[in-house]
């Protein structure tokens, strides 16, 4: 898979967390399918109600009408999007949810870093990661991702 035909969902209901996402994707000069809902209910008709599915779902975990866990729980369940790789990303960093979570078949947590410049080399790390086929869920060592060198 290329970064030209990447197709990446972020589904968050920050309007900043959103801004930033597609501002690191743009400055780091990638030609990729960028779609975003706001909330976990809008997430999931579009997923049920597309013919393809993306080739990564950034999921954050606070969104109204159907938070992520329920949405992760949802996707897992289905027949039809179990195979879609979901990066969670969240400000929580609780190990009993980070635990929750990988049970749940998420493929990768992410912590939201506060700082521009992290969040864009976490998000270009992850995506790296998708391109080079890295979809199957890691050891639990590897589970969530770190700045490398950090």
């Amino acid at each position: 898979m290329s970064l030209e035909q990447l197709n990446i969902l972020f589904a968050d209901d920050d309007p900043d967390d959103r801004l930033f996402f597609k501002e690191a994707l743009g400055r780091s000069f990638l030609s990729m399918r960028f779609t975003t809902v706001t909330d976990g209910e809008q997430l999931m008709n579009l997923l049920n109600t597309t013919h393809g599915l993306p080739d990564v779902l950034f999921l954050d975990l606070n969104m109204p009408r159907k938070n992520g866990f329920e949405c992760l729980e949802e996707i897992k369940q289905s027949s039809k999007l179990k195979a879609l790789p979901v990066v969670v990303f969240s400000t929580s960093f609780e190990q009993e949810k980070i635990n929750l979570l990988y049970k749940n078949g998420a493929q990768y947590y992410i912590h939201k870093p506060s700082e521009f410049s992290q969040f864009k080399e976490i998000i270009l790390q992850v995506i790296r990661i998708i391109e080079q086929g890295n979809t199957a869920q890691p050891a639990i060592e590897n589970f969530v991702i770190k700045l490398q060198g950090v």
